[in-house]
């Protein structure tokens, strides 16, 4: 059955690939109107578009109805789980054999020295793992399946118990109970998922783009074989620098000798922190120190103010639309509103007594938005038609107090060039061997820019937006 697992797992994986080149396939085909400023697709265009788009519709299909089913993601991937149940239930059965200790060793470990030295492997699949890779999540999870049966090979009867390092008492507990640890909460990166991805250059330390400053124009020919109108087109590089983002932490050997999962544990949670300090940085960073120029110290930034000592829903949606309408006279189309969750929450617990005259998108007669789901990365949020995401990246500190901000993004607009295997992982046991310590480095290179095109991004600041009472 492990042979046949194994190879369901790849067909499984093969298959995440294929619908992420179909995916990547459908942006790219995307890009190139949205660069030239038109709104419709060629011919060819529609063609391609159509036929990415459906490998990726008949990947996704979910439905065991459908026709499509059996060749889906969904459906190997049900396949592999019920076969991983099969598995564990063999390995459990093993573990409790009273005599005669039974090993379930007929395929190589997932993550060992020999295919994956660096651990660089087993921390992608962390950080995929967060973001709902599938292959990822099954690659961890038989890991963890010969993590529990090769510890009940050589520990038969035994518990690990805490053996005093103190930081990680929680993980030096029964085999059984190690998988209730508790990350820390991280705020991910819910603005950096929507921004326009692109694969950072193999080399270079910043990323040039050409902007058109002076553009052709068109004129009426004053009369026949008089001359046309011409008018030189002129560009302005935007140079982009590339930063690095980077954490590290010192294990002692003990906890990587006698605990059960310390390491992972502190590498996924350099991983989240990554993450939120990427996030955090393209949204508010100024550019200064290595950090990347966010939204908001963007020179082209639209700021629109909101000064209310006792601020309601219904005075802060003029300035919503506000930000909305110049963004949109700017760059075609303000795509996304991003704000703090408690701001989101406070607006949702808002009641009024009048109402605007234009309803939008699913919002019904009397409403302006969709509280969508309840979740912290949940979708379905909409506000004057435009998406809402919320972020707990965003500074709660503005104004020297609790003020926080709400920006406006077309996020065709905000460029993120992330390496694609970031973050990578450094593990040095030399350096500190001395003290039996083992460093631990996660760092990752990435450029952003919100500048492409002026008035593209927006925020609304002011004391409306102090801490909200509920």
């Amino acid at each position: 059955m492990s042979d046949f697992l194994t190879v369901l797992r790849t067909k499984l994986q093969t298959k995440i690939d294929e619908r992420t080149a179909a995916k990547a396939e459908v942006d790219a085909i995307l890009a190139v109107p949205a660069a030239e400023g038109r709104s419709d697709l060629t011919d060819a265009e529609t063609t391609a578009f159509t036929e990415a788009r459906a490998r990726v519709n008949a990947l996704d299909v979910t439905d065991p109805a459908d026709p499509k089913y059996p060749e889906s993601i969904a459906a190997v991937q049900a396949r592999v789980a019920e076969l991983a149940a099969m598995e564990e239930r063999r390995y459990e059965a093993a573990a409790k054999a009273p005599t005669g200790r039974v090993s379930v060793k007929s395929e190589a470990r997932t993550y060992s020295k020999e295919n994956d030295r660096g651990g660089v492997g087993f921390l992608r699949d962390v950080a995929a793992r967060t973001y709902g890779d599938f292959g990822a999540m099954q690659r961890l999870d038989r890991h963890m399946q010969e993590e529990r049966v090769e510890r009940a090979d050589y520990m038969p009867g035994i518990e690990q118990r805490d053996i005093g390092t103190s930081a990680f008492a929680g993980l030096t507990v029964p085999q059984y109970l190690t998988e209730l640890v508790a990350p820390k909460i991280r705020n991910k990166r819910p603005f950096a998922d929507i921004c326009r991805a692109v694969p950072l250059p193999a080399q270079g330390m910043t990323v040039n783009i050409s902007r058109i400053t002076t553009g052709t124009a068109a004129a009426a020919q004053a009369s026949e074989a008089g001359a046309v109108q011409e008018t030189d087109a002129d560009d302005t590089l935007l140079t982009i620098n590339v930063r690095t983002i980077s954490g590290q932490q010192d294990l002692s050997r003990q906890v990587l000798d006698r605990t059960t999962g310390g390491d992972s544990v502190i590498i996924e949670d350099l991983i989240g922190a990554y993450h939120e300090e990427l996030d955090r940085q393209i949204l508010v960073a100024d550019g200064t120190s290595g950090t990347h120029l966010g939204v908001k110290n963007t020179t082209s930034n639209i700021a629109v103010t909101y000064t209310d000592a006792s601020p309601t829903a219904a005075e802060l949606h003029p300035k919503m639309a506000d930000l909305l309408q110049q963004i949109s006279s700017g760059v075609d189309d303000m795509t996304h509103f991003v704000m703090h969750t408690r701001r989101w929450w406070w607006l949702a617990s808002q009641l009024g007594s009048t109402f605007p005259l234009v309803t939008v998108g699913n919002a019904g007669v009397q409403q302006v938005g969709t509280v969508g789901d309840t979740s912290y990365m949940g979708g379905g949020r909409g506000y004057l038609g435009a998406g809402v995401v919320l972020d707990r990246n965003i500074e709660t500190t503005l104004g020297g107090g609790t003020e926080d901000a709400i920006y406006g993004v077309n996020a065709n607009e905000c460029f993120l060039w992330e390496d694609p295997s970031a973050p990578l992982l450094i593990r040095a046991e030399q350096t500190g061997a001395g003290n039996l310590l083992v460093k631990f480095v996660v760092y990752g290179y990435s450029a952003f820019t919100a500048g492409r095109y002026t008035s593209a991004t927006g925020d609304i600041t002011g004391t409306g937006l102090a801490a909200p009472a509920f």
